[in-house]
């Protein structure tokens, strides 16, 4: 029970602009959290009691699912990490300094403690499948700290990680777990705007990851849903493919022309009047030390992800100027597929097969061609490939729907780590035949606090939060008239059988009834209770739902 007149933490009048979401806003007005320093935050009273609740919906379907909590520590070791080649890196770990001349990592993840904790006891294959899993504070100095509460430097994690004997056993517990993050998600009111939505997760695996993405206008990234296949990809990894044209155009003559400086496609339109859905862009590209050449539609962008998929290589980057010179012999900017050295490897993207009379640069400084036609300017390629980046109104390959296209926020993901760290840590086990095997991991992430800002990001209506009664953290905030009425009214909370733990008892004298309103409506508390001397009087106390503009008289 809290009497308001007790508590430390005041809500303001207003609300300030410090983000471009509404919700950090409305949270610090409510005294829910307070800045200590740019994306790094304190909790008060009021998001602690939010928060443990999360958590304990987590803890729940975590645990009816087999696994068991551990809490493991926030700093490692520099030789754990250099154990795993990931000590210089992972962009965003925090390298902390000691005595002795040592170094720890901050934990932004915990692969280099897990791994090592469980082979203590993986010995036999009658040992998988194991997972453990923890809620703990993470740090990252994350280059993108944007959003208020969306992308933090500290913040606090559900991560669990599981061991597998074989790919039938890896693959099924995959599936188990991702509808465990569903019951998760359903329970926290989120679960028709979540999608489980293919995503990449870099080095780890060459495998695509699963992302839990809750449909929000406040944003940071953007999901590609088929309605009626339910594919669903995050805007990095979306195959697409666009309208074949109607008609084919009869060919016009192939041209070479020179123009100093027209590089962008608003002066090839101002000198060529080619539209840019009938221009090529191409990309130089060192994968793996090996020159790559890719060309797509001018109006698309490349998606290095997806391209890095198709080559296969570990490392992708753009060409160095000198590396385009010397084997296309012109500079770049006028570097296309057309006039390559044999040994060049090319991939075309799909977006430029079905182009009639397109312009392209020429391999040759100053110059580009128009009324480019495959099967007579050029051989027409064995293969077209998909590595462009998806764009609204484009259509899903599967299905040839076109893609419903939104907003979304990240509260979870599911990825592969393969045998990546059971490897570094020698990690091995013995199966039915006693032959010694190394087992397969997953990790499984939930983004408590992000979750936390992302449910009251969600709930928010006209003025401020209105929290589910289940999620709230407080269900009961009990507005007195006159201070004699105190006694009575903690008479009647027992008579309605409120849990103490679950009541806020406002008895300030010296606070005006309608702000005491106000506050009730800024928490986001779901049932408002009032009691007054004039009702009282009749046996009856008043009850408000939280955003109703009508109240309900109830007798004693």
């Amino acid at each position: 029970m809290i009497y308001m007149s007790k508590f430390p933490f005041k809500t303001q009048k207003t609300a300030q602009k410090v983000s471009d979401n509404r919700s950090t806003s409305v949270l610090l007005q409510a005294w829910y959290i307070r800045q200590v320093m740019a994306w790094v935050y304190t909790y008060t009273t009021l998001w602690l009691k939010v928060l443990d609740k999360i958590k304990n919906i987590v803890r729940e379907e975590m645990d009816n699912y087999g696994a068991f909590e551990t809490l493991m520590p926030s700093l490692t070791p520099q030789e754990a990490w250099e154990k795993t080649g990931r000590w210089n890196t992972v962009d965003v770990l925090f390298h902390v300094p000691a005595a002795n001349n040592k170094e720890y990592a901050l934990n932004p993840t915990h692969e280099e403690v897990v791994t090592p904790l469980l082979w203590e006891f993986i010995k036999s294959y009658r040992d998988l499948p194991v997972c453990v899993y923890q809620i703990q504070t993470k740090f990252r100095n994350e280059k993108r700290a944007k959003s208020g509460l969306l992308r933090w430097r500290e913040f606090i994690m559900k991560d669990a990680y599981s061991f597998h004997a074989d790919n039938k056993e890896f693959v099924q517990y995959y599936e188990w777990m991702k509808q465990v993050y569903l019951n998760v998600y359903n329970r926290l009111w989120l679960g028709k705007d979540t999608y489980v939505v293919q995503a990449d997760w870099g080095s780890f695996t060459d495998k695509y990851s699963h992302e839990f993405q809750v449909r929000l206008d406040i944003w940071e990234d953007v999901v590609f849903h088929d309605n009626k296949t339910w594919d669903t990809f995050n805007k990095e990894v979306a195959p697409c493919m666009i309208p074949t044209p109607n008609t084919k155009e009869e060919l016009k003559e192939r041209q070479d022309i020179e123009a100093i400086w027209v590089i962008w496609v608003e002066a090839l339109t101002a000198k060529f009047w080619v539209p840019a859905n009938k221009s090529t862009k191409t990309m130089m590209f060192d994968a793996d030390g090996k020159f790559v050449v890719a060309s797509v539609r001018w109006d698309y962008d490349i998606n290095t992800i997806k391209l890095q998929k198709i080559l296969w290589c570990k490392s992708l980057k753009l060409a160095s100027a000198d590396m385009v010179k010397e084997i296309t012999w012109s500079e770049i900017g006028y570097a296309w597929i057309y006039n390559l050295p044999a040994s060049c490897e090319v991939y075309i993207d799909d977006s430029i097969k079905w182009l009639t009379n397109f312009e392209t640069w020429t391999n040759k400084t100053w110059y580009h061609s128009i009324n480019v036609n495959f099967g007579r300017d050029l051989e027409e390629p064995k293969q077209f490939y998909d590595f462009k980046e998806a764009k609204e109104w484009d259509k899903n390959p599967n299905s040839w729907e076109v893609y419903e296209v939104f907003k979304a926020s990240e509260v979870g993901n599911i990825f592969p780590l393969e045998t990546k760290f059971s490897k570094a840590f020698d990690v091995s086990f013995l199966d039915e035949n006693n032959t010694s095997k190394t087992p397969l991991m997953w990790c499984y992430g939930i983004w408590v606090s992000r979750l936390m800002w992302v449910i009251a990001e969600y709930f928010l209506d006209e003025i401020w939060i209105a929290w589910p009664e289940q999620l709230a953290p407080f269900s009961n905030y009990m507005v007195i008239i006159w201070d004699e009425n105190i006694n009575k009214a903690i008479e009647i909370s027992w008579k309605l059988w409120i849990n103490p733990n679950d009541l806020i008892i406002d008895d300030r004298n010296n606070v005006w009834f309608g702000q005491k309103m106000m506050d009730a409506e800024l928490i986001g508390i779901p049932n408002i209770i009032i009691i007054s001397p004039k009702t009282l009087e009749k046996g009856w106390y008043e009850i408000k739902k939280r955003g109703s503009r009508e109240s309900e008289l109830i007798k004693l």
